[in-house]
């Protein structure tokens, strides 16, 4: 059966979703959108053949399945609604505007039992697969460190153009958790659960409650540390850059560009120049050490349309924001450091 998709918010990420639907083959079809901008909602639904609904309600009325992509602070409730209907869910990340927020989406996909998935898509990137592939083989050794730097400009403007990323009200806060939300998450897949935290934040461009510089560094329970530096800027030819360099105990690793690499790392036996992969190549080379790589919404077609599990889903999401939320709670203490809550109750 072909899956009935809605929207709800046609920006920038909805645009990015119902292409990457078209591209995959998902076995979808995308019949309504709805925003609050018509004419974005016009030009959303012009570019996948759907029609423009009256408002969310007969959007909801008319699907099997939704994305929601609105800003943060409307995730809640309209995950709420959809799970009523026992519709699949689609949330674009961060959750909510805060942790408790977070929380009262994964309890409404919980209580509904209904099939549901984050946007936590970088999971699912090549370059992100080979990198974890390398940190976590035997002949590496142990994380013992790692050094992450996120920047971005500013997303209120440019091809981003969220304006409402400048509203706390919407936003919750700033970089790091409208962006680096995705960095949290990242670290503890690649290198282990976090125990402990401290933060320093910042806010440059005078927007209040959101901030434009976070510094994070992460206790590790094997023992590494992570240290996490997230970045709005000014700088408009730097959007989206993440550089990642993991240094085991016998091997370096180090990844630019987040999709397509490059990856490089160097092992212990080797000399200096060790070996690096990028675009076809790093895609061949995942595929045959790690697996097929997949289309993260086509595996959310696939598991609404047979009724299971979709990953990453809203429960394993809800950690990364356990660990924003420590986080904050550390800057706004001068960075002393914290420790996150155990959210066992909550994970799948």
């Amino acid at each position: 059966m072909t899956l009935r998709i809605g929207f709800l918010g046609a920006g920038l990420i909805a645009r990015y979703h119902v292409d990457a639907l078209a591209r995959s083959g998902a076995d979808a079809v995308v019949v309504a959108v709805h925003d609050p901008d018509r004419g974005r909602a016009e030009d959303l639904a012009a570019r996948c053949g759907a029609t423009v609904a009256a408002d969310e309600t007969a959007l909801l009325d008319a699907v099997d399945a939704v994305y929601v992509c609105t800003w943060t602070s409307e995730h809640p409730r309209l995950v709420a609604a959809a799970a009523d209907r026992g519709l699949a869910v689609f949330c674009e990340k961060p959750l909510g505007v805060d942790l408790a927020a977070a929380t009262a989406v994964a309890r409404s996909v919980a209580d509904a039992a209904v099939v549901n998935q984050v946007g936590l898509v970088l999971r699912d990137a090549p370059a992100l697969l080979a990198l974890r592939h390398l940190v976590q083989r035997p002949t590496s050794g142990p994380v013992l460190a790692v050094v992450f730097r996120d920047d971005q400009y500013l997303p209120t403007g440019g091809m981003y153009a969220s304006t409402w990323r400048g509203d706390v009200a919407r936003a919750g806060a700033g970089t790091l958790l409208e962006h680096s939300i995705h960095d949290l998450d990242l670290l503890e897949w690649l290198v282990g659960p976090v125990e402990r935290i401290g933060a320093r934040t910042r806010r440059v461009h005078g927007l209040d409650g959101i901030e434009d510089v976070a510094v994070v560094t992460l206790d590790h329970a094997g023992g590494a540390v992570s240290a996490l530096t997230s970045v709005w800027h000014d700088v408009l030819s730097r959007p989206s850059q993440r550089r990642i360099e993991v240094l085991c105990q016998r091997a370096w690793c180090c990844l630019e560009g987040e999709v397509d690499g490059p990856v490089r790392w160097v092992d212990g036996d080797e000399d200096a120049t060790g070996s690096a992969l990028a675009g076809a190549d790093l895609r061949a080379w995942v595929r045959d050490q790690v697996g097929p790589l997949r289309w993260p919404d086509a595996g959310f077609v696939e598991a609404a349309g047979a009724g299971r599990p979709a990953r990453p889903d809203v429960a394993t999401a809800l950690r990364a924001h356990v660990l924003a939320d420590a986080a904050y709670r550390s800057a706004a203490d001068g960075g002393a450091p914290t420790w996150p809550l155990l959210m066992g109750m909550l994970r799948a």
